[in-house]
């Protein structure tokens, strides 16, 4: 099995409902060839740099997965059968970059949580302190 990255351009128009019915789809198609979601972001709605099949806009789909080697050209032929897919770029990545992408998203929950705490103890200082709450 090797690690892909595949970023999908949806129709604008699809609302949040949608939008999870289609990333169901795509998880099938991904596993139907044989591979597994590793990570998925939703960027959201973006301005497209030009035109894609009468489109300015697109929703954006990040998904970082595994599929087995030769599957590949299937699983792209299973994209642009999806109505729903209106561009899409498939990407073999090496195993460093897989590790690269996962650990920056433990340390951004990491950091996340770090953050939240300090506010935290920020806020009752203050309150301790006699000073109002800002919140």
């Amino acid at each position: 099995m090797r690690n892909y990255h595949s970023v999908l351009i949806l129709k604008p128009d699809l609302d949040e409902d949608q939008v999870d019915q289609s990333v169901e789809k795509i998880t099938s198609i991904i596993n139907k060839f044989g591979g597994s979601i590793l990570k998925l972001d939703k960027w959201g709605k973006k301005r497209l740099a030009y035109r894609i099949k009468k489109n300015k806009f697109g929703y954006y789909l990040n998904v970082y997965h595994t599929c087995e080697q030769g599957r590949v050209l299937d699983l792209e032929k299973g994209y642009q059968l999806y109505e729903q897919i209106i561009k899409y770029l498939v990407i073999r990545l090496e195993e460093r970059d897989i590790v690269r992408v996962m650990d920056k998203d433990k340390e951004s929950a990491a950091e996340s949580a770090k953050d939240s705490a300090a506010e935290e103890n920020r806020s009752e200082e203050t309150v301790a302190a006699g000073e109002p709450d800002k919140s």
